[in-house]
């Protein structure tokens, strides 16, 4: 049996049975099967079936909220906006999936010549547990527009999660097995990735996951998609709009419990205004509440497992035996970490090296543009950059010095629908989200009509 367990009161609140060996290849068997018809299926067809699956998660965002609550600790508000944003990529692809995936004419010697984009089969989703529902349909709604059939791995402790998200495609209508969660652990994925009946794998989740999946799927010559940590700076001149930027900095860093690839993870500010904004953002992160998750106003859930609240202690105590200056919070009990800043921070301590998943960020000073680009730079990680500054022409004139796959100006980073994701260095390659993520899973076949 895989368990869940509320990480708030570590009272198990969900079992799920793992799959056999011959549970797994039949699901896999069955998956295929349906891919051999839901091919042939139209857009209008699948619109039709993903706008239902928006409706879904709309009218019962809050028991499946819920349940992600109970998994893994995220505070009820912030897990029911993220249903929401569900909704919209499943009526993001189903408004535009026909338009992204029609064929394109390129004009050769020939009488007619076009690439036209086609489903490749079965693909394979491995999701971790921080946004149990928005990692998945940002990978499912494309998947299935484009005609291919999904298949889930989720993390072990937000498998109750993965049922839901089953069941959303299933009471939207979509036929049996377009969609299948495979409750398994990690030590079985080398075998699902090795079935010749799946043809593709997208993966969001740690370094050494990313490698691990890569490695087996190039053995086996399949494309894969990795969106793997990041350790995103939040940079602020020191003209930024210091109200503004207060208040994108406190929730690029604290939403989710500090649980998320592309949260601000290093604050770099110019000298001028570091001593205002610190005492601003110490007041305003001070202020956040912490609590049960399942209650409304709570900001500050648990993270999402003990052991991971240990992980950020112990990176915390290495940066503050350098000389780090602990400016606010420090403290864990249990999964609970207290909401946490650390001042003179270097490039060399490892709050600035390694990423952060938790509540805790450390803010590093500098003093020309040079110097903060640099700093950027040095992370090997390259998801997302924020920038916060009233001059335009110094923002465009930084961008493409980034070595980063998103720059944000004057916001924090963030997933849309309508743009790519992904990153550069360790975060990862290839794109999810927009033209560019549906894109990532299909067939671009090359047709050419000869003149007699």
């Amino acid at each position: 049996m895989i368990q869940s367990i509320n990480p708030y009161n570590q009272k198990v609140v969900f079992e799920t049975k793992e799959l056999t060996i011959e549970e797994t290849k039949s699901a896999i068997d069955q998956a295929h099967d349906r891919f051999l018809s839901w091919r042939k299926t139209s857009y209008a067809e699948r619109s039709k079936l993903m706008k239902a699956a928006a409706a879904e998660l709309r009218n019962n965002k809050q028991e499946y909220a819920e349940t992600m609550t109970l998994e893994m600790g995220k505070p009820i508000t912030q897990a029911i906006s993220e249903i929401e944003k569900c909704a919209w990529v499943c009526d993001f692809y189903a408004e535009n999936a026909a338009d992204q995936l029609a064929p394109k004419s390129i004009e050769t010697d020939a009488e007619e010549s076009y690439v036209s984009y086609e489903p490749i089969g079965v693909v394979l989703a491995v999701m971790p547990w921080n946004y149990p529902f928005w990692q998945v349909f940002r990978f499912a709604a494309p998947a299935l527009m484009a005609g291919n059939i999904g298949i889930l791995k989720h993390a072990s402790n937000v498998m109750r999660s993965a049922d839901n998200i089953q069941k959303v495609f299933e009471r939207a209508g979509f036929p049996k097995n377009c969609f299948t969660h495979l409750p398994l652990s990690s030590s079985k994925i080398e075998d699902v990735i090795k079935n010749p009946k799946v043809k593709a794998v997208t993966l969001t989740g740690s370094t050494p996951a990313g490698k691990a999946v890569a490695s087996t799927a190039g053995s086996e010559i399949k494309k894969s998609v990795l969106e793997l940590g990041g350790s995103n700076a939040l940079v602020l001149f020191e003209d930024c709009n210091l109200e503004e930027t207060l208040k994108k900095t406190v929730t690029a860093r604290f939403q989710n419990t500090g649980q998320s690839c592309i949260a601000g993870k290093r604050l770099i500010v110019h000298e001028d205004i570091v001593e205002e904004f610190t005492k601003k953002f110490v007041a305003a992160v001070k202020n956040l509440k912490s609590g049960d998750p399942i209650n409304e106003d709570t900001y500050i859930g648990v993270m999402a497992r003990e052991d991971l609240a240990e992980e950020l202690e112990e990176q915390l105590n290495k940066t503050l035996k350098a000389g780090g200056k602990l400016l606010l919070g420090g403290k864990r009990n249990k999964a609970y970490f207290e909401p946490t800043i650390v001042g003179d921070v270097t490039s060399d301590m490892t709050l600035f090296k390694e990423e952060t998943f938790g509540p805790v960020i450390g803010i590093t000073t500098f003093k020309t543009e040079e110097e903060a680009v640099d700093l950027v730079n040095q992370s090997i990680f390259g998801l997302g950059v924020s920038i916060f500054t009233e001059d335009k022409a110094r923002a465009k004139r930084l961008v493409p010095q980034f070595d980063d796959g998103a720059v944000f100006v004057n916001d924090l980073v963030k997933s849309d629908p309508r743009l790519p994701f992904g990153g550069t260095k360790i975060s990862g390659y290839g794109r999810e989200l927009s033209i560019d993520g549906i894109q990532e899973f299909v067939n671009k076949k090359t047709v050419y009509f000869n003149k007699f």
